[in-house]
């Protein structure tokens, strides 16, 4: 089996207005892959976490912030349009107070900055997922 992806970014500079764009494919035995913005592995404004139930049940979109290395509550989305063996684009943009996500069939969500951080210097995407695009503008 082969081991997940991982792509990690230290020392950016992403700010209010910037967005981080992730184009790649969800392994066709995905059970998860993450994106993850913030300052380092303890302290992250925002953790973009899709899983795939082991059964036939939809998918479920975690997004979460971790602050001195303890997580926050938990806030789920679900119906999403991300499907194991599927080439996907999601589009996370940095709007200060909060992060809109914009998944690939167009649907977008707002996840708060809860941390308030004006910068983000961590960029992270790792799991069941293979990145072949990855673009900050």
């Amino acid at each position: 089996m082969p081991s997940p992806m991982e792509l990690e970014l230290k020392n950016v500079e992403l700010h209010a207005g910037d967005r981080v764009q992730v184009k790649g494919k969800i392994m066709h035995d995905a059970e998860r892959f993450q994106i993850d913005l913030g300052s380092d592995t303890n302290n992250l404004a925002l953790h973009f976490n899709p899983r795939f139930p082991n059964d036939t049940g939809e998918a479920t979109l975690v997004c979460n912030s971790k602050d001195g290395g303890c997580w926050g509550a938990e806030q789920r989305e679900k119906h999403l349009n991300l499907q194991r063996g599927s080439l996907v684009k999601i589009v996370l943009k940095l709007m200060g107070d909060m992060f809109e996500v914009e998944l690939p069939d167009g649907k977008e969500f707002q996840f708060p900055n809860r941390h308030g951080l004006d910068v983000i210097t961590y960029v992270r995407v790792r799991g069941d997922f293979k990145c072949t695009c990855f673009k900050i503008c």
